[in-house]
């Protein structure tokens, strides 16, 4: 029987509606293995997206957005618009932050998902150059652009909750929890794609095959949705979320009494994020324009790369909870600033260098990513964590992320693989000065 009468029900507010919903929605209690699994699949569909649109820049959009321009600066086009979204993201967090303020987690969860898988669908139907001309460039651009909006507006506080509900000696192992994702994302996209590819002759792959993972994205958005309303819309992760003050804050506000905060983490955690497309975009760019192996093989080291990097993602909980996050994103920044040493020695080793590059990256990547997300949340008091990790994160992927394989294709293709050596090694100094700078990110999560 409902608490409130129907008359009563007509002069809610969208937001009490919501949690009259949740009043009456039934679960036992929320446990932290209901809140990971909701993790898992949020973020596994989320990276999936991307990376549908990350290998789609290399292997498809040249040719089919870019036929006029020769492949490299087709491949550099791309990669501009492919950081179009990471531009977004942020505009994308403070809107949708607005819209869970007037009308709750629910309608906001809700409304940035459909406009991801609207977006993502919405490429797999758009006309090549050689129909509509610079139009299909323009319309490419605006469905990028809002699948960074969207990609803004699906932070729903889950990895802080479940760091937050996380044992005092496992908390790196929570941390990890989030971050394992992006192996899976990648290993389904890559996998789509390398089936897709070796499957169908090139001219239908050009032509329709590279749509489907686009459709499939927009299936997995629904399946990932409900499985996360399903801990969205109940009165116990409200509850949980409300005891722990995971709730927005004015963007001013955090900015002015936790701006430092946000920079410091979103460096912190720089040379996970430069290293993040640096092993699985660029390596599939240089190789497709040097024609130095096939498509084909490169795709299957990069699944296995996927797997090495879930396997390292998962031991960074471990690694974190025995010597400490700060210890371990140090250690690991100084790894990497060690493999940027040898990228081009590597790159320019032949099919072997190319493989132990991407296997050696990959695993690196696994490592040092688990504990990004701690990093870039660990230093919010309660008030601001919700806003803040999400900003942080936002700040991140945009100054780490968002245009290193434009720049890294873009020096090496015109300047040399030395050029790629410096960028990466930039992102390393940036995480060790930034955690010299911090001292704190060891606060209890």
């Amino acid at each position: 029987m409902s608490s409130i009468s129907s008359h009563d029900q007509h002069n809610l507010s969208p937001r009490e509606m919501e949690r009259d919903t949740r009043a009456h929605t039934s679960h036992d209690g929320i446990k932290p293995s209901e809140i990971a699994v909701g993790v898992i699949v949020g973020r596994a569909s989320e990276y999936f997206d991307y990376f549908v649109y990350g290998i789609a820049s290399v292997l498809v959009f040249p040719e089919i957005f870019f036929p006029f321009e020769l492949r490299l600066e087709g491949t550099l086009w791309s990669f501009v618009i492919f950081a179009l979204a990471f531009i977004a993201r942020p505009i994308g967090t403070v809107i949708f932050m607005k819209i869970q303020q007037r009308w709750g987690r629910g309608i906001k969860l809700t409304g940035a998902l459909f406009l991801l898988g609207v977006s993502t669908a919405g490429i797999a139907f758009l006309p090549g150059y050689a129909h509509i001309g610079a139009w299909s460039i323009g319309l490419l651009s605006v469905l990028r652009f809002f699948q960074g909006i969207a990609l803004g507006g699906s932070w729903d506080g889950l990895p802080s909750l479940l760091a937050l509900n996380a044992p005092e000696k496992r908390r790196g192992w929570y941390a990890m929890v989030p971050q394992l994702g992006a192996p899976i994302g990648f290993l389904v996209a890559a996998a789509l794609f390398l089936f897709l590819h070796s499957s169908l002759e090139p001219e239908d792959f050009m032509d329709w095959g590279w749509r489907y993972p686009f459709y499939v994205a927009f299936a997995i958005n629904v399946v990932a949705l409900f499985a996360r309303l399903r801990l969205v819309v109940t009165n116990e992760y409200d509850a949980l979320l409300e005891q722990n003050e995971l709730e927005p804050v004015p963007v001013g506000e955090l900015i002015q009494n936790r701006g430092s905060n946000v920079v410091i983490g979103g460096f912190a955690a720089l040379a996970s994020y430069a290293l993040f497309h640096l092993v699985t975009l660029f390596p599939l760019s240089w190789i497709v324009l040097h024609a130095s192996q096939p498509v084909n093989d490169v795709l299957t080291i990069e699944l296995i790369g996927a797997v090495l990097g879930f396997a390292g993602t998962i031991a960074s909980g471990w690694i974190a909870d025995r010597y400490g996050r700060r210890n371990t994103l140090g250690v690991l920044a100084m790894l990497i600033a060690v493999f940027s040493g040898f990228s081009p020695t590597l790159l320019n080793a032949g099919v072997l260098g190319e493989n132990l590059f991407i296997l050696i990256g990959f695993a690196l990547l696994g490592l040092s990513y688990g504990q990004a997300a701690g990093a870039t949340s660990a230093n919010f008091g309660p008030r601001y964590r919700y806003t803040g990790a999400a900003l942080t994160s936002d700040f991140g992927w945009l100054v780490g992320a968002a245009f290193a394989p434009l720049v890294a294709l873009g020096l090496s293709a015109h300047f040399g693989l030395a050029y790629l050596s410096l960028y990466l090694l930039s992102g390393a100094a940036c995480t060790g000065a930034a955690l010299g700078l911090n001292k704190s990110l060891e606060i209890k999560d």
